[in-house]
Order: structure tokens, then sequence, then C-alpha cells
């Protein structure tokens, strides 16, 4: 049966991947500690050739080493032979960032379009918020066009405008037409003489 990744444990510095993370996890198990310390400066060998671009650094050894006893979670016991910095240096993973819950009726047309009505809303009646609007009603067709190729009609966008303002905004495309907009077909590739 194959092992897929996913139902393996996961690898506390990945840019080293499994093998790195597989040998660190042998050298644990080694009981004499001159053993385990050549293990353990084979495995730093190894480390330096995954990521070759760490050499680059001014003190490139004692990154390596760090990271060899951080993935070894510090309970590999050896000679190092450099001072190991604190276990704190690598902080725990921070907390997971919360989705924002908000609801969207819509969601084609996206937070900022629900913001950009919000602000019109807020807005002095005026040449101003009926710029807003317009600009506002156009990217919705946009939008909506990025949806439905065939077309859009200008009586679902006001429909839509009308809702999302919640009757706030009111707009008559037969007095105020919006903009249409080609879709442009992309160039076709050349062709490829036979030889």
């Amino acid at each position: 049966m194959l092992t897929y990744n996913t139902h393996r444990p996961r690898l506390v510095l990945p840019e080293y991947g499994r093998a790195i993370q597989s040998m660190i996890n042998h050298c644990l198990q080694i009981a004499d500690r001159e053993e385990r310390t050549r293990c353990a400066y084979s495995i730093i060998s190894s480390m330096s050739r995954v990521q070759p671009k760490i050499k680059e650094q001014d003190d490139w050894k004692q990154t390596l080493w760090d990271h060899l006893a951080f993935m070894s979670d510090y309970k590999l016991d050896i000679d190092y032979p450099v001072e190991i910095s604190a276990s704190d240096r690598y902080p725990q993973r921070p907390d997971t960032v919360p989705y924002p819950g908000r609801y969207m009726r819509y969601r084609h047309y996206g937070h900022d379009v629900e913001a950009s009505i919000e602000k019109a809303i807020e807005l002095p009646d005026g040449p101003e918020k009926d710029e807003l609007i317009l600009l506002v009603a156009n990217h919705m067709k946009k939008l909506l066009l990025a949806v439905y190729k065939e077309g859009v009609d200008d009586y679902r966008i006001a429909r839509d405008l009308a809702e999302l303002s919640h009757g706030m905004i009111r707009l008559d495309p037969q007095i105020t037409p919006l903009h249409e907009f080609k879709i442009i077909a992309p160039p076709a590739g050349k062709k490829k003489r036979k030889r």
C-alpha cells in the first residue's frame, strides 16, 4: 500500500525534506555517542548539499547545527562543534488566522464591490456619488461577464445593485446605460511548420 505524505508526520523544517528528517530520526536511535556524532556530521554535510544557498551566509555552520538540533527537538546528544542556540529562538507555530466569516450574497462580486457600495451609500447626493455608483455598476457587469460569457443584462446589474445596497441605490438602465464590454478571444498560437 502506498504511503502518502499526508499520512506521515509533519516535517519540522520542510525545506530540508523528508530524507534529512529520516536521517535525524535514525541518528536519534544510535546508542553509541561517537557513532551518533559521526552520523550528525554526515547529516550536516547532506543538509548543506540540500540547501547550497545557506553557505552564502556568514554563520552558515552555526545555522546548520541549530537546524539539526531544532529538527531533533533538541534531543540529539552529541558533541556539537558550535554553541547551539536556545530552543526559544524558533518559536512555536503562530495561531491560524481566522477566515472572515462574513456572509456574501453574491460571491462573484466580492468584498470590494460590497465595500464600494457601502461607501457610495455614505456619500452625500451629488456628482461624486453618481460617478461612484456608475463605476461600481460597470465593475459589477465586468465581474458578472467573467462568470456568464454569453452576456449580461443591465437590468440584472441594477437589481443586484439595489439588493446589495438594501434598496438605497436605484439605477435605471434606460436612463444610465452601462458600458458594453466586448469579449476578446485570446490570440491563436503560431502554427508549427511541417518539415
